[in-house]
């Protein structure tokens, strides 16, 4: 069977759940159906550890009763009248939820754009391993590195189908492909660990396997051997972009609105206000063609291209689906899934200087490459994360530091930045190097 006959299969089979819901007493229904299927394998030390394939259909039909709602979740080889039943028996005995609801009727999308998710590109078992066994081999011949902590690459298919009970229908997939190496510099108490990667949705988009492996080994040996600075206030701290998408992460986190809903976000009254330096803009965009986080419709069958969510440092809007939107008494902005509202690909617009220019005006702080730990408190900002990167002197990076804690607060981070202009839009959140000022680092 075609993959254009398997999408729809799995609609009609969605179309049908939601018959049967409606028939077994549900006023609105809507079925999601997610598929995937995946190929990956790994090597370790020249070794092939394992080689795995997966595939999987996983349905989830939610049912409205009034205001009463209840979901519910099934494999492949469902009893769908069952599994409709039970989900309208499970809705009767919910309490009532006065936001729960479908998308606006006149919110649904007609059309949606042709993104270009799909490669129909399928590598072997045999290819997958031989590019992880050239990107180890490439890493392991770095002077300095060594052993290899593995070696992967991989190959996968996600798809959607989506039917609501008030006339949408809709299917999309996206394809996608990795590759990936971490090793080990060093010798005994004094071995260090770094790693590389790369993900596309198209085979050939895909960096070269030699490179990955070269830029992990490289990565792992300027680790050997750091030292430990002093504790200091005022300190300037640069964020590589691996660690800097990151940190654009928790702002992404703070303007969700179920957060804001909850009260559990610190920029929950910020809507209008400034809540970052001047020229940091943020636009969210589903519409990227081949994008890592694009997708033509969200989880409510809504469509809606580019959003700016902060503008120029002021907060434009909330992400939001139907149910939260209504709570907020807002409308969605098309940016559902099943859990609740959900970011795309998050782009930030870039600073005028390049990171090499951005770090030599630093004059002296440190550059963090790594962060450890989860000491992010999204209720009040508070910002404390163990790290390790390079101490920078004299406007250059100089030696390795490791077991440091850097500390500020979100709020205060945000204000206190300056972009530099090398933005990856391969990541769903491109962002690009970024220095903080006036950040705590606490060392001996």
């Amino acid at each position: 069977m075609s993959d254009t006959q398997q999408s729809e299969s799995l609609l009609a089979t969605a179309e049908r759940l939601i018959g049967r819901a409606r028939s077994a007493g549900a006023d609105q229904a809507d079925a999601l159906v997610v598929r995937s299927h995946s190929r990956s394998a790994s090597v370790r030390n020249g070794q092939v550890e394992n080689t795995q394939s997966a595939e999987s259909d996983d349905f989830s039909l939610r049912v409205f009763v009034g205001q009463k709602v209840a979901t519910v979740h099934a494999g492949q080889g469902i009893d769908e009248a069952a599994l409709a039943e039970r989900a309208v028996a499970m809705a009767r005995v919910s309490p009532e939820d006065p936001h729960a609801c479908l998308a606006d009727a006149d919110m649904l999308a007609k059309t949606w754009p042709d993104l270009d998710l799909y490669d129909p590109t399928e590598p072997s078992a045999e290819s997958l391993i031989e590019a992880a066994t050239v990107a180890e081999a490439a890493a392991l011949s770095v002077p300095g590195v060594a052993s290899s902590i593995g070696a992967g690459a991989g190959t996968g298919l996600f798809g959607m189908v989506l039917a609501t009970s008030h006339g949408f229908s809709g299917a999309f997939e996206r394809s996608g492909f990795s590759r990936s190496v971490s090793v080990i510099a060093g010798e005994g108490v004094k071995m260090e660990r770094d790693y590389d990667f790369d993900s596309r949705v198209f085979f050939a988009d895909l960096d070269d396997s030699a490179e990955i492996g070269r830029r992990a080994g490289e990565r792992a040996a300027a680790r050997v051997n750091p030292r430990k600075v002093k504790t200091a206030s005022n300190v300037t701290v640069v964020f590589d972009p691996r660690a800097s998408r990151g940190l654009i992460g928790h702002l992404v986190s703070a303007i969700n609105g179920a957060s804001v809903a909850r009260k559990t976000s610190f920029l929950k009254d910020m809507t209008g206000k400034k809540v970052a330096i001047d020229g940091l803009t943020l636009v969210d965009n589903p519409f990227v063609p081949r994008g890592s986080g694009s997708r033509p419709f969200d989880g409510e069958g809504v469509s809606t291209g580019p959003l700016t969510m902060v503008e120029d440092g002021v907060l434009q809007q909330w992400y939001l689906t139907t149910a939260v939107g209504r709570e907020l008494g807002l409308k969605s902005n098309g940016r559902a899934s099943r859990g609740g509202p959900s970011s795309t690909n998050v782009i930030i617009n870039p600073g005028p200087q390049t990171a090499e220019e951005l770090i030599a005006s630093v004059g002296n702080g440190f550059y963090v490459t790594e962060l450890i730990g989860q000491g992010v408190n999204g209720v009040t900002g508070e910002y404390s994360r163990g790290a390790s990167g390079f101490w920078i002197e004299n406007g250059k990076l100089t030696f390795a530091v490791s077991e440091v804690t850097i500390a500020s607060n979100l709020k205060d981070m945000f204000k206190r930045m300056t972009l530099a202009n090398d933005i990856d839009a391969k990541f769903s959140i491109a962002a690009p190097t970024i220095a903080v000022e006036g950040m705590t680092l606490a060392g001996d």
